[in-house]
């Protein structure tokens, strides 16, 4: 990257940190079902960070872009689907920081693409679409070294942003939280715990954290944890669990349960949830109240990571 370049870009990135700085103090849930029980639940919404960098979307993304323009780079490429929130984010910072944006599509082009990737291309990322079959080998070195002919050097960003740099990002989502030392749990849904393990950096030994996994199968997560604690150097996190009970089909499919869950938690509450994540987070706090999990007088606090600005519509998520 030139040095005019470098510097423009470094003064973007600053103005673009000061924008997403401020974030929505956390929100009582006034629910009189909870308060029946006794229950605090509080939800730090990272969803009204910004409209298209969403929820912890910025927190994965923004060590990836410093990471970029140490490098020299000026290219970002990354991975998503025709509903990709991480995609939506990165086109976005990407115009916003000054740096150019790849985004490797799963998937044929359509005639009409999706409104994200719409936005996406408004946005200024090129858009590559691969067949399913390609993308599923967008971890292997041949694949990639196929994406650098095509596009040149460009600084390589996985699906989700879940690296190394990606996680330790995620560490500063803790001080949003206005923690001390009384015991509270602190829960967030898990699609590729990076924002979980990115927090456990950071969460006092007062907190308990409690990842919903949104993927169907046995737990797999949790293995993904304990490698990046140990990569960064955190052998004594908080105490923290993985449950596996409330994917309701698994990653992108609902129930119609969950569907109803959503509008009456929307309607009573004024906080807007979506089907992939944060639906499945609440709905899996609600049962796991009514099985008794936290006794009366608990402290919750749920993170909302977006996900609003590139949520299809009900209607198009997968019923079970």
């Amino acid at each position: 990257m030139p040095e005019s370049d470098a510097a423009r870009s470094e003064l973007s990135m600053h103005a673009l940190e000061d924008m997403l700085a401020c974030v929505s103090a956390l929100e009582t849930v006034d629910d009189p079902w909870l308060q029946a029980r006794g229950i605090r639940l509080r939800v730090l919404r990272l969803d009204r960070i910004h409209p298209q960098i969403s929820g912890n979307k910025w927190f994965k993304l923004k060590d990836n872009l410093r990471a970029a323009q140490a490098a020299g780079e000026d290219t970002l490429l990354s991975f998503g689907g025709a509903w990709s929130n991480h995609l939506l984010a990165l086109a976005e910072a990407g115009r916003l920081s000054g740096l150019r944006t790849i985004g490797v599509v799963r998937g044929e082009a359509s005639a009409s693409p999706s409104p994200v990737l719409q936005r996406c291309a408004d946005a200024g990322m090129v858009l590559h679409h691969v067949s399913r079959s390609d993308y599923r080998r967008k971890h292997e070195s041949a694949f990639i070294s196929q994406l650098h002919d095509r596009f040149g050097r460009f600084h390589l960003i996985p699906e989700g942003g879940s690296n190394l740099d990606g996680v330790r990002g995620c560490a500063d989502i803790v001080p949003l939280l206005g923690l001390d030392d009384r015991s509270v749990t602190v829960a967030l849904a898990c699609g590729t715990a990076a924002t979980l393990a990115g927090m456990l950096l950071a969460l006092p030994r007062s907190a308990t954290a409690l990842g919903i996994s949104v993927l169907r199968g046995e737990d797999t997560l949790s293995p993904q944890v304990g490698h990046w604690l140990q990569a960064l150097g955190q052998s004594d996190p908080c105490a923290w669990q993985i449950e596996t009970r409330f994917h309701c089909g698994g990653y992108a499919r609902s129930t119609p349960q969950l569907l109803d869950f959503i509008s009456g938690f929307g309607r009573r509450t004024g906080i807007p949830l979506e089907p992939v994540y944060t639906g499945k987070l609440m709905l899996a706090l609600y049962r796991l109240i009514e099985e008794g999990r936290w006794p009366c007088g608990s402290e919750l606090i749920a993170v909302h990571t977006g996900g609003l600005s590139a949520c299809e519509p009900l209607s198009s998520v997968s019923p079970q």
